[in-house]
């Protein structure tokens, strides 16, 4: 089981960015997929998360409205795209699968990927 994260990026308050999870090694539709972030100091916590179909999915209140999760389960990727970003989404963001359903819960999910880097600044 592998996940890969990328987008990460420095965009201004304001701005956005779109993260990719690629998925390999597993039948990613079996899987629900989540994106966490962990900001320096703190720990991680759950930010969207998506069922194993892409039909429920469920936000953190701190990013509900600006925060989307997707997946393209034939191309084995899951996406978070993040708007109207503010300083306080500055984190490392991950992916993580479980099989089972969705939760923001992070001790819940099995596998990791590596974080991607999300900085937002003026």
């Amino acid at each position: 089981v592998q996940l890969q994260a990328s987008g990460g990026g420095s965009v201004q308050p304001g701005g956005s960015l779109r993260l990719s999870c690629a998925a390999s090694g597993f039948p990613l539709d079996r899987y629900a997929i989540g994106w966490f972030r962990q900001a320096p100091g703190k720990e991680r916590e759950g930010v969207s998360v998506s069922s194993r179909s892409g039909g429920g999915t469920y936000h953190a209140d701190s990013v509900k409205g600006r925060f989307t999760i997707s997946r393209d389960n034939a191309k084995k990727t899951v996406y978070l795209q993040m708007n109207s970003l503010k300083p306080e989404d500055t984190a490392v963001y991950y992916c993580a699968a479980r099989l089972g359903g969705p939760s923001l819960r992070r001790v819940l999910y099995n596998y990791w990927g590596q974080g991607t880097q999300v900085t937002v600044s003026s």
